[in-house]
């Protein structure tokens, strides 16, 4: 049965309607993910669910483990990611409870490891569009069919955190035409690249950051999360549905001719730790 990834971010920790069905904790050779994985079936289909902060919110954004939790859905034989996330909106027209369907990123992270290789493996994937343009397109018309006002195609500038951005870095970003502002999901794009794992992202505006707002209201914030998080939920029900069984699009491939270093001179350890993503191309 085909299986469906579902990244829950702020505010989303569950689905209802899911059938579980087992609640998988795994080890990677990165370590541990964000928490169990949850599988179950959805409208003829698997959904594997993992909140990416964990349950009760206990990772800050810099903690996420983000190569396990990617590394995790591949073990598992996920093919799309659905990243669903709470961002602040840095446009006067994108404004809170709506929908953006980004498909750019911008990073401003500062140390995050967002990749699988190195150790004697290099690799260097394809990133102009760094989100599956099929998947994108299929939440784009979910997220209207449920009613939301939604925009297509947009920037996610990438912050660092926990913190909330200073008026100078969000006026900066915005003169940048940066449009949503997050904390997570550009390194989950990186590393579902390079799994082949189809990755698009479901951002939830929640506020207008503070370009706009004297600050950020975090009680605001958590009462748009929680009502953001039920249109999330029912726009994942409809994509679902309409998701392809088979891949035409890159993200399929995208290691096809991205590893440069000889076979002979890959590791035998690298070889096997990396062997759910490479393994097709060094045999």
């Amino acid at each position: 049965m085909q299986r469906i990834g579902v990244i829950g971010g702020s505010g989303l920790y569950q689905i209802e309607g899911v059938n579980i069905k087992e609640r998988k904790n795994l080890t990677t050779p990165f370590g541990a993910p964000s928490d169990a994985y949850l599988i179950g079936e959805f409208k003829g289909k698997e959904i594997v669910f993992l909140p990416r902060h964990g349950v009760g919110h206990r990772l800050l954004p810099s903690e996420i483990n983000y190569r396990a939790n990617i590394y995790g859905f591949k073990v598992l034989g996920v093919e799309w990611i659905i990243s669903v996330s709470a961002v602040g909106s840095l446009k006067e027209d994108i404004h809170p409870l709506e929908v953006v369907i980004p498909d750019q990123f911008f990073d401003r992270t500062k140390g995050r490891i967002s990749t699988f290789f190195g150790e004697g493996i290099v690799a260097h994937i394809g990133f102009r569009d760094p989100v599956c343009p099929v998947l994108s397109q299929i939440l784009y018309e979910a997220s209207e069919a449920e009613g939301a006002r939604v925009h297509k195609g947009g920037t996610y500038v990438n912050i660092e955190g926990p913190s909330f951005s200073t008026l100078a870095e969000s006026n900066f970003y915005r003169g940048l035409g940066m449009d949503i502002i997050g904390m997570t999901n550009l390194t989950e794009a990186k590393l579902a690249r390079e799994a082949e794992i189809c990755y698009a992202t479901l951002a939830m505006v929640t506020d207008y950051d503070v370009w706009k707002e004297e600050d950020v209201d975090i009680q605001t914030v958590v009462e748009n999360l929680s009502r953001n998080a039920e249109l999330a939920k029912r726009i994942i029900g409809r994509a679902v549905e309409k998701i392809p069984v088979q891949r035409k699009c890159i993200c399929s491939r995208a290691l096809k001719d991205a590893i440069i270093t000889d076979p002979s001179l890959i590791p035998e350890e690298i070889k096997e730790k990396l062997r759910p993503l490479i393994g097709k191309y060094i045999e």
